[in-house]
């Protein structure tokens, strides 16, 4: 089969995993900034952020005022404003190309496919996002705090292919295996693929992997190779 499009997401695909020490540290940071205790305000944050991925219209301050008002605390402007830089300081430091990312989205770009983002993400990711060197090379971003969906509603699928102009079965899915996006994708009908670096056995994002015992890859590079064999090489 000719694919003609390849969708990645993005932490622990195209950009390095969260750390947990990491994660908790940067909340930290948030809650000293607003005053309220680190424990708390971590607990707050982990425990809705599903919901909080799948509300549009929102910002990075709104997500923090809603924090505040689960933990009945009335933090000033300032104080909001501050703990949503924190948290957009923390994204920019760790949403970064892995290795080969940006030559293999050049590369895809050069041989014609189309590519997209699908990323289950809260609300500060977009707005990095224009800041990257992924941003010039990707043709369609699908964000779930923007869209109201998550992986893997086959909605948020057939609405990545919408954009992108093509088929389910057009398409390969590249991703580490968080949120159950491998077994989403395979659903709507793509062609799947996780990403395991060599040696990697790092949490995704603070999330389990799904147990996946289809193709599997250990470099962006390589879905260069399943692309040009149609889908017809890689490890399980």
């Amino acid at each position: 089969m000719k694919y003609l499009a390849v969708i990645f997401d993005l932490f622990g695909t195209l950009a390095g995993n969260f750390s947990l020490q990491g994660y908790n540290d940067a909340l930290g940071q948030m809650a000293s900034a607003l005053s309220l205790p680190s424990d708390d305000f971590r607990q707050v944050w982990f425990t809705t952020s599903k919901g909080r991925s799948t509300v549009p219209s929102q910002s990075c301050e709104t997500d923090v005022e809603y924090i505040c008002r689960e933990l009945g605390a009335l933090p000033d402007k300032s104080q909001i404003q501050l703990a949503a830089k924190s948290r957009l300081d923390y994204i920019r430091q760790v949403m970064m190309p892995q290795t080969d990312a940006i030559e293999t989205l050049l590369s895809l770009k050069e041989a014609g496919y189309k590519i997209a983002l699908l990323s289950n993400c809260s609300h500060e990711i977009p707005v990095v996002w224009t800041e990257t060197s992924f941003a010039p090379l990707v043709d369609v971003t699908i964000f779930s705090c923007s869209v109201g969906m998550r992986k893997p509603d086959p909605g948020i699928y057939q609405l990545t292919t919408e954009r992108l102009g093509v088929r389910p079965g057009e398409c390969i899915f590249v991703g580490d295996g968080g949120s159950e996006e491998l077994s989403g994708a395979l659903n709507v009908g793509m062609y799947p693929v996780l990403i395991r670096p060599d040696g990697d056995s790092t949490e995704p994002h603070l999330m389990k992997r799904e147990q996946w015992n289809g193709p599997t890859i250990s470099s962006l590079k390589d879905a260069l190779v399943l692309l040009r064999d149609g889908g017809g090489s890689g490890t399980t």
